[in-house]
């Protein structure tokens, strides 16, 4: 597998995206994710954007993070928060989650964000089964679902790039 960094509006990334969205409106019902997203969100050192290719150079699997401070939104001096994590359906069993996440972490670690926070869903256990598993734990509720039943959000301190929590 070959992870690149990329911009959110590149040609792969807004495929990608698509995919999810669609997914989304199947899992909710609501047309998709409606949170407000700018390619330069994910543009270094505020961000990145990651997309990982198979073998035959198709982009199978995405996943971005963009800095957030202390806002009316809920969110913390330091947070990086997660945004369209996706492994196309054929793709899902095999890690790249897990792999993209872990890159993730290590570039928001580096650019000195201190927690890392997502929002997901009730109807995506996979991604619930993610996130706990690698240590993300329940919080208080951020973003523009804030107010959502069905809204679900997690952090996980980042600690320093050094390592040190």
């Amino acid at each position: 597998m070959n992870i690149r960094r990329v911009r959110f509006d590149h040609p792969d990334a807004v495929k990608l995206n698509d995919e999810v969205q669609a997914e989304y409106h199947v899992r909710y019902g609501d047309g998709g994710d409606a949170t407000s997203l700018d390619p330069a969100d994910f543009d270094p050192p505020r961000g990145a954007y990651l997309i990982a290719y198979d073998a035959h150079d198709r982009p199978v699997a995405t996943g971005g993070w963009r800095s957030q401070d202390l806002n009316a939104e809920g969110n913390q001096d330091g947070d990086a928060e997660l945004k369209r994590m996706f492994v196309i359906a054929q793709m899902r069993g095999h890690g790249l989650a897990r792999r993209i996440l872990a890159e993730l972490e290590a570039d928001a670690r580096a650019a000195g964000r201190t927690r890392m926070v997502l929002e997901t869903g009730t109807e995506q256990p996979e991604a619930i089964a993610l996130y706990t598993s690698s240590g993300y734990t329940p919080c208080t509720k951020f973003g523009y679902y804030r107010h959502h039943e069905n809204s679900l959000c997690y952090a996980k301190p980042l600690g320093t790039p050094d390592g040190a929590k």
